[in-house]
């Protein structure tokens, strides 16, 4: 299997683990311990480090409620994947749905980084 289709059956996996509820289940799988995570392309302050973003994530998910989600591409080349989802949430109480947009950089089956783009 080529990279291409590696990455792209790892993060199928991985998308299929967040609309399902088990974010830190393919957090722990599918990220590397030196990865560097942003929001909407911003070197810094970007989280390096699977401790950190650990942190971030778990704090997401034990301060939102997901009402839907729906993937509307999903892009693999390489070591370069990217998907794009609609998200209706609720996050510290605040409702709202979202368009986001996620680019992953692989290496050895993980994501080394990864950035989200969405409109604020």
């Amino acid at each position: 299997m080529s990279n291409t289709e590696t990455n792209r059956a790892n993060l199928a996996a991985l998308i299929e683990g967040v609309t399902t509820g088990r974010l830190m289940e393919v957090f722990e799988q599918y990220y590397a311990d030196d990865v560097v995570m942003s929001e909407n392309g911003a070197e810094d302050p970007a989280r390096v480090g699977k401790a950190a973003n650990r942190g971030y994530e778990q704090y997401f998910v034990d301060n939102s409620e997901w009402f839907g989600a729906r993937v509307h591409s999903v892009i693999a080349d390489g070591d370069t994947t990217a998907y794009g989802m609609w998200m209706d949430l609720a996050f510290q109480g605040q409702r709202m749905q979202r368009n986001q947009i996620a680019v992953q950089e692989w290496k050895g089956g993980q994501i080394v980084k990864e950035t989200f783009y969405y409109a604020t």
